[in-house]
């Protein structure tokens, strides 16, 4: 399939009726710094570079980031943190992303998620979990150069994982998470580093830091190479 024919089945997913009538419930009520926005409300599909070597996987698209403009990671704080980092390490045009025509472009870069859809209190299910890998893998086997998957989180990191082993790419033992640990599994599939996710709870207290954050993506760099 092609990225626009997954693009178009990852929108019109209804796997999860418990996500979709939250999307649909925050896209109607809003909240009231965004009253006047016109809330995207659907799966979030990813995006970036078609010949991308590096691909990013996140948790799922914030209530009022992703499911509000359409674009993962875009429209929060979770966003302009990964974003800083991204462009230091030359993947992101600029170094922030704050809607879907901000001029933001991913070089060598995409960007998806374990769970296209706003999660309550960002928890998917596992089921919920499950209902999703399928959109992420046929991405996966469209980015046909990936060397190399940012895990942002333990549930990404866990998505990337079992994607992977559902190719025929053994990664063992099964990845423990651990902050800017690279796994390398055989073989011939990509590296994976993992992360902490730049949610607002980890980047204000200090869990996350910009330099920590950036770190991550300069050993991607260094895998992929210039």
């Amino acid at each position: 399939m092609s990225l626009t024919v997954i693009r178009r089945r990852i929108i019109a997913c209804q796997r999860c009726p418990r996500l979709r009538a939250y999307c649909a419930r925050v896209a109607r009520e809003k909240r009231a710094a965004y009253r006047d926005d016109a809330y995207w409300g659907r799966p979030v599909p990813g995006f970036g570079d078609p010949r991308a070597r590096l691909l990013v996987v996140g948790l799922a698209p914030a209530a009022h980031g992703g499911n509000r403009t359409g674009r993962v990671f875009t429209g929060d704080g979770s966003s302009d943190f990964l974003m800083a980092a991204m462009h230091a390490a030359g993947f992101a045009s600029i170094s922030t992303s704050r809607h879907a025509r901000d001029g933001l472009q991913l070089i060598d870069a995409y960007i998806a998620a374990a769970v296209r859809c706003a999660p309550p209190d960002n928890k998917p299910t596992p089921r919920e979990i499950t209902n999703c890998l399928p959109h992420l893998d046929a991405e996966l086997a469209e980015l046909g150069r990936v060397r190399v998957m940012v895990a942002l989180g333990r549930v990404a990191l866990d998505a990337c994982w079992r994607v992977l082993a559902s190719r025929g790419i053994a990664v063992r033992p099964r990845p423990v998470f651990g902050h800017g640990l690279t796994f390398a599994p055989a073989p011939h599939g990509p590296a994976v580093i993992a992360s902490y996710h730049p949610s607002q709870q980890n980047t204000h207290t200090g869990r996350l830091t910009p330099q920590m954050l950036a770190e991550v993506f300069a050993k991607a760099r260094a895998v992929i190479g210039r």
